[in-house]
């Protein structure tokens, strides 16, 4: 497997998680927007460039097209948003980890689209 096919599925695990229970739509993590959950973005707090980060549950909500793509991520939202779920100091430990280096493997790429890919059967 590629990473392509890991961030299509990672992407729509954070997409379904996101979803306001019971239903189809996720509420925007920086702006509190609502729209169905296949028409948002999995949007990180600490940009994805970041690959120590980039797969962090915590550092990626489910996020409107404008904020994520066309806002920066509205990052300072997102981080006020990731403390509140995570609890404080989350957003500073995702900033503090994102300055380690990180290149995954073959294999973590593979694992991680297949837990992935089998929490999204479970999830839909």
């Amino acid at each position: 497997m590629t990473e392509d096919t890991l961030w299509k599925h990672f992407s729509k695990f954070i997409r379904l998680r996101d979803r306001i229970e019971g239903s189809e739509y996720c509420k925007c993590a920086s702006c509190s927007n609502t729209y169905k959950w296949k028409d948002m973005d999995a949007g990180h707090f600490i940009s994805r460039r970041h690959k120590s980060t980039k797969y962090n549950e915590k550092n990626v909500l489910a996020q409107c097209i404008a904020c994520n793509r066309f806002n920066q991520g509205n990052q300072i939202n997102m981080g006020i948003e990731v403390d509140r779920r995570y609890g404080k100091g989350t957003s500073n430990m995702l900033l503090v980890q994102s300055r380690q280096s990180h290149k995954m493997s073959r294999f973590e790429i593979d694992e991680l689209s297949k837990y992935y890919r089998n929490l999204n059967k479970i999830n839909e």
